[in-house]
């Protein structure tokens, strides 16, 4: 019997053919030791649950029909050390303040989701690193290996599978009770951008946006108006689907229904790297009932997409599939519209996203990994500005952010420049945004919302 169908638990059959190995995935040394954590992941109690992830797809559904926003940010690649509840107030406050703005600004309801809880492991460009004369193996993420450059910290170990599942826990425990326990209060999340607002000289050109907001909040009380859902958040998260020892591990089918989903996050997606129409991740993703992402680069083709369709969401219900773009500010333009006109003339119902971190990102002068917070921007207004045109809706940002004051992004209110990347370059791999340029980029969008809002 295969390890997970133990106790009426196991996989539904992968739907799609599958061709070839599985991409990105680590060289393990030891197979056996692999099959071990396996096993002892098949057992282990379900980190989310069908419940969780099928009110995900509903309210995946509102965006897709053009009712809400998807806001989706965090860590690009989560670290076991810095899994502390510092660290996990300081993304959450953010997604939360952005999430506020932007609620304001598009007039509508926002979806909240964090990068969290299991974006332990990463795709790379090449499965070897360089230093000299030396060689080792890529660093792939705290779930596969460690960041340091030696034999020992870069071999894979698939011990980490079972930390990564045990961090992913311990940070789910801490969101949960922060978002029912007062931390996501809606009038202490406000005063929260207030504090920037009037603190932050460069971010002063947001003050009619936040006295609106202020205005808006003392009208509901007011009127006497229920506020009591004001002081609690609805809170996912997601991951790529990467490594897929540990997700086929951690799905789960319910024996009583016959549903299978994935319990290793709410929402699972896969990345421009593993996004082969007949490869194991877009089957694993089309097996189990949480809502999906694919993403996609600007060679993304028309006929690729409705592939997508056609396999991950056949029956054509929205909140099921999310597409999320990731072209680069200067190509965007040219390749999104074809894909999102080809898409609504199939009828299709997706939720459309930005990913205007991943096609902006260059090397400083100094070697590090950076990206320009004005290039981020103008995917983004692109992104919104070719939706607009084709009577599509934008349905929102997935952005790699921290809640601590890091210097790894150019730009913002805070005037981030290239000599000052090295002071607080804290990233496991790719650049992020910090909180005050994530707020900017808020109020920025926003603004980009209400626009189109007024003009359409």
């Amino acid at each position: 019997m295969d390890i997970t169908e133990r106790h009426g638990v196991g996989v539904r059959q992968e739907r799609s053919p599958v061709a070839g190995p599985a991409d990105q995935q680590p060289e393990w040394p030891d197979p056996r030791r692999l099959r071990e954590v396996a096993a002892r992941l098949a057992e282990a109690p379900p980190l989310v649950f069908p419940a969780e992830c099928d009110r995900l797809r509903e309210r995946l559904g509102a965006v897709a029909r053009g009712e809400a926003l998807l806001l989706q940010g965090g860590d690009c690649a989560e670290t076991f050390a810095g899994a502390t509840q510092e660290s996990v107030e300081g993304k959450l406050r953010t997604l939360l303040r952005m999430a506020v703005v932007l609620s304001h600004g598009a007039a509508l309801p926002v979806v909240k989701v964090g990068r969290m809880a299991g974006q332990f492991a990463k795709p790379r460009s090449s499965p070897i690193e360089r230093r000299g004369a030396t060689e080792l193996p890529s660093y792939r993420g705290d779930a596969v290996n460690g960041l340091g450059f030696t034999a020992r910290e870069r071999t894979p170990d698939p011990e980490r599978l079972l930390r990564a599942y045990e961090t992913s826990a311990t940070t789910l425990n801490l969101v949960r009770a922060l978002t029912t326990g007062g931390f996501a209060d809606l009038a202490q999340v406000h005063e929260w951008n207030r504090a920037f607002v009037a603190a932050t000289p460069g971010a002063r050109r947001y003050e009619r946006v936040a006295d609106e907001i202020t205005r808006a909040l003392a009208f509901l009380r007011a009127c006497g108006g229920d506020t009591r859902a004001l002081s609690t958040a609805d809170f996912h998260v997601s991951h790529e689907a990467l490594l897929l020892d540990y997700e086929r591990a951690l799905t789960r089918t319910d024996p009583q229904t016959g549903r299978t989903h994935a319990t290793s996050g709410h929402l699972l997606w896969v990345g421009e790297r593993t996004r082969r129409p007949d490869g194991p991740h877009l089957a694993f993703l089309a097996g189990v009932a949480n809502p999906v992402a694919v993403k996609l680069g600007p060679t993304t083709t028309s006929d690729e997409v409705l592939r997508y369709i056609d396999l991950l969401d056949p029956d054509r219900e929205p909140g099921r599939l999310t597409f999320v773009v990731r072209m680069g500010a200067n190509r965007i333009r040219d390749a999104l519209p074809l894909l999102v006109a080809k898409t609504a003339s199939e009828g299709a119902r997706v939720c459309w996203v930005s990913d205007p971190m991943h096609g902006n990102t260059f090397p400083s002068p100094d070697g590090l990994k950076t990206r320009r917070l004005d290039a981020i921007t103008d995917e983004l207004r692109a992104f919104v500005e070719i939706h607009h045109a084709l009577g599509t809706h934008p349905g929102g940002a997935h952005l790699e952010l921290t809640g601590e004051p890091v210097t790894e992004c150019l730009g913002g209110s805070d005037t981030i420049a290239s000599t000052m990347l090295s002071h607080r370059y804290e990233s496991a791999c790719d650049p992020r945004l910090n909180p005050s340029q994530a707020l900017d980029l808020a109020f920025l969008l926003a603004e980009h919302y209400q626009r189109n809002r007024r003009e359409g």
